[in-house]
């Protein structure tokens, strides 16, 4: 696990030269704090290529592993982040003669036999960069899912190209940082989804590369193109009986913990006391020869706290357990890094609790295994039951009636329902649902708040499935596993964990499981008002059944109430009329409105002030 970045250009001048090149790889080092590489050197256009390396070591401990790391004829040079969990199965079956045991070292030479399509032999998470030094080309790609990020500057004026594991490299180029520009459009999409949705970022002239993508760069243009969507691999229909899917689903994840236990490094995992995080430990405890060490977040506020479950969980499976107490002072202390972190405003508030658990975790383990993906692949959310609810005739006809008569009850519970009802139109639906199911701003509120006419605010909603028909809830989930799971949930959890330097490894999100999950029937994902059926089943053969006894809480953090108590000075600073007028981005009228109603009780207007608070306190710390 690493933090890659570079450059090509044709321009020969000294903005693209090797200090340059070092203060791009020097704002990445806490993603590799272990060792450092560098190539650099003049392309066939008269301008500069360069590429840079961070290394945390993982796999192959020795120097021998470091990068950039060369092709066996020298011609290609390497840098990448990540993983290929079936490296050694490559070496084999393609009798590969390697000089190191890094799983780098079977990207160059399977890209010399196979070129691009070298991708589709990897098992893994990785974002890979490689130049070609006979053609003066760039390739890069990322993984299926995109749980490791890439962004890229491209400006065809100047023929320059620069990329990087993190935002904030290609801004600490100098004359990158001078042409940007801030993209209002993605601060629409911030405060309607708590993220900015690749392609797009917070600046006009950097982009998100996308997941399932390769590229090719020649100097003059620039290729981009799939290879691999989830929607490609949703087949005719089959129906298992739950036997023969719980033995198939339980050798997928058998096989993707076993290739996520191979390091040189010590291995623990997050142990949230849900039913993903708690699958995934029993089977990792299951290969490991010692008690696995497990991390879990505690909250003051018992209606936040699953620690006892995790507790009784860890017991059971007999993990070294380690429990992380969250309190406004932690808190506090985290939300003060946030912009730095982050690079661009990203509302998830659980950033924070991820961020304490990665640190504690890392004083024991380099790498630890999490549950991220359960719920998109087998339906655990309740946006879920919201996209059922909408296909219901009468509910298509007097929804709008019906949200209005609810806006006026003077019931949190039932205005936030009202709030779900009034969508713009059915073509904005599933982003609508999770919009509103995050707690955020509607399109309607949008187009008040705003201080310049935002665009239209939608995704590309549209997903074909030729297949087999999809009920609303699998389409829905569809959608986060293109959408929420890779530019929320991923970037939160790689951002937090590098941050400190771990490595996060995901074995639900294993493209072969995702395949199984995607094509599995809807009754073997949710039976009546059980969601992640098949999932239960299976951990319910490990761990007692009680455990789980108790309804869905997520990993949030008791942001309502600490916003009306210790961190409502985050409040009265980044939500001032000075603040908010300096910014420009929205009108201090609704926010002012917006702070009289959350004081007043309208509690379930949370997450909107805390959008609201991250995007001004980027503005001041990064902006201004």
């Amino acid at each position: 696990m690493c933090g890659l970045c570079g450059f090509w250009t044709a321009q020969d001048s000294d903005s693209f030269n090797q200090e340059a090149l070092q203060k791009m790889n020097n704002t990445l080092r806490h993603r590799g704090p272990e060792a450092e590489g560098y190539y650099f050197a003049d392309n066939q256009q008269g301008g500069k290529v360069a590429l840079a390396h961070a290394r945390l070591r993982i796999i192959d401990l020795s120097d021998a592993a470091n990068q950039p790391f060369w092709s066996a004829d020298r011609r290609y040079a390497v840098v990448f982040n990540g993983e290929i969990y079936n490296f050694k199965d490559i070496i084999r079956q393609y009798n590969l003669q390697t000089q190191t045991h890094t799983d780098t070292e079977i990207i160059a030479e399977l890209f010399a036999r196979f070129g691009k399509d070298c991708v589709h032999r990897f098992n893994g998470m990785f974002v890979i960069v490689l130049y070609d030094t006979h053609t003066d080309s760039l390739y890069l790609f990322r993984d299926r899912l995109g749980i490791k990020p890439l962004y890229y500057y491209h400006d065809t004026q100047t023929s320059t190209f620069a990329f990087a594991s993190e935002l904030k490299a290609i801004v600490a180029l100098p004359a990158v940082r001078a042409r940007l520009t801030i993209n209002r459009q993605a601060i629409a999409h911030y405060l309607y989804q708590g993220f900015i949705a690749a392609p797009e970022t917070i600046y006009n002239e950097v982009h998100k590369f996308p997941q399932g993508h390769h590229a090719a760069f020649n100097g003059h243009h620039l290729e981009i193109s799939p290879y691999w969507q989830p929607e490609q691999h949703i087949t005719s229909p089959h129906t298992p009986t739950i036997t023969e899917a719980k033995k198939n689903l339980s050798l997928l994840l058998d096989s993707a913990i076993k290739y996520r236990l191979i390091s040189d490094v010590p291995i623990g995992t997050f142990l949230s006391g849900g039913i993903d995080s708690s699958l995934v430990t029993a089977y990792a405890q299951q290969h490991a020869d010692r008690p696995l060490q497990t991390f879990t977040i505690a909250f003051q506020e018992a209606r936040f706290n699953e620690a006892p479950f995790a507790q009784k969980i860890a017991q059971h499976l007999g993990t070294q357990h380690h429990e992380i107490i969250v309190s406004y002072d932690t808190a506090l202390q985290r939300v003060t890094q946030l912009p730095q972190i982050y690079d661009e405003p990203f509302a998830d508030s659980s950033a924070i609790p991820s961020l304490l658990v990665s640190e504690a975790a890392r004083k024991n383990v380099t790498v630890a295994l999490a549950g991220d993906g359960g719920d998109e692949l087998f339906l655990g959310y309740g946006m879920y039951t919201w996209a059922e609810r909408f296909q219901k005739p009468w509910l298509k006809t007097l929804r709008y009636p019906l949200g209005k008569l609810l806006t006026y009850s003077h019931n949190n519970r039932l205005e936030r329902g009202a709030k779900v009802l009034l969508y713009d139109h059915p073509t904005r639906l599933k982003s609508h649902i999770l919009s509103q199911e995050s707690y955020l701003f509607s399109q309607a509120e949008l187009r008040q708040l705003l201080r310049y006419p935002p665009h239209e605010i939608a995704f590309d909603e549209h997903i074909n499935v030729f297949q087999r028909p999809f009920k609303p809830a699998e389409m829905q989930s569809l959608f986060d596993l293109k959408h929420y799971l890779p530019d929320d949930l991923l970037v939160k959890m790689d951002r937090a964990s590098m941050h400190h330097s771990l490595e996060v490894r995901l074995p639900l999100l294993d493209y072969r499981l995702v395949q199984f999950a995607l094509n599995l029937p809807y009754n073997l994902k949710k039976q009546g008002n059980i969601t992640k059926f098949l999932l239960r089943e299976l951990l319910f053969e490990k761990v007692p059944a009680q455990y789980f006894d108790r309804p869905k809480q997520g990993f949030a953090i008791p942001l309502a109430e600490w916003l009306q108590k210790d961190l409502r000075y985050l409040i009265d600073r980044y939500l001032s009329a000075e603040a908010v007028q300096n910014a420009g981005y929205v009108r201090y009228e609704q926010v002012e409105s917006l702070k009289r109603q959350f004081f007043k009780g309208k509690t379930y207007l949370y997450n909107r002030i805390w959008a609201l608070i991250v995007l001004h306190q980027w503005h001041e710390e990064i902006v201004s």
